[in-house]
């Protein structure tokens, strides 16, 4: 009786212990985006403490001024290359349009098994570009920044997380996520330093403080 109380036992046991990692499996991040690694901290610092800082503009400004998406590669533009790119096992049809994967967002931690809960995040956004000197670019070249799959610059995120980032910048908006902020800062003075863009004094300010812990 008490072999039969011990096996018992043991199955339950062993039942729950497999419940549990399946449930570890299921809640357990299945991708990591591939942003491209940003500059360091130290190079970040320098890049800000060249960086022009001045008053915000957004007079004329219209997203249809970055044209977006164009083809990267074969058939894929830039939204289904990132996609790729940041996703796991992901599998497109003939046209380049993801049909199956996972993807793992760093600012909320959330992972999505649908391309159509993903979006493609300007990291500095199209308008704040603009704030901030895009305005005077060429059509290519704000073409160009809408669609860097080179720099830090496009990412695959939760999608209402990012329509709730909007326009904002690191005074007003940073990922919910605490361990990514340092990537986030550092790729935004990266991209910021690249395109000659300028900051606002609040925008210096917050990445500074955060700068000083990375």
């Amino acid at each position: 009786m008490r072999k039969l109380y011990a096996r018992r036992r043991f199955g339950i046991v062993a039942a729950l212990t497999g419940l549990l990692a399946s449930v570890a499996l299921l809640n357990s991040p299945t991708a990591s985006a591939a942003l491209p690694t940003p500059v360091s901290g130290a190079t970040a610092r320098s890049y800000l403490s060249q960086l022009t800082v001045a008053s915000e503009n957004r007079t004329g400004y219209s997203r249809d001024l970055f044209p977006t998406w164009i083809t990267i590669s074969g058939t894929c533009n830039t939204r289904e290359w990132i996609l790729k790119r940041d996703g796991s096992n992901v599998v497109t049809d003939s046209a380049c349009v993801a049909q199956s994967g996972s993807w793992y967002s760093p600012y909320d931690g959330a992972t999505w098994y649908a391309a159509a809960d993903v979006d493609i995040d300007h990291l500095v956004p199209l308008a704040e570009a603009w704030d901030s000197g895009a305005s005077k670019w060429t059509t290519s070249q704000r073409q160009g920044f809408a669609n860097d799959v080179t720099r830090p610059q496009l990412l695959a995120v939760t999608d209402n997380v990012n329509q709730a980032k909007g326009d904002q910048d690191p005074s007003t908006w940073m990922p919910s996520v605490s361990s990514y902020r340092c990537t986030y800062v550092r790729a935004w003075v990266q991209v910021k330093y690249y395109y000659n863009l300028s900051v606002d004094s609040a925008e210096k300010s917050a990445l500074t403080n955060y700068l000083s812990g990375c």
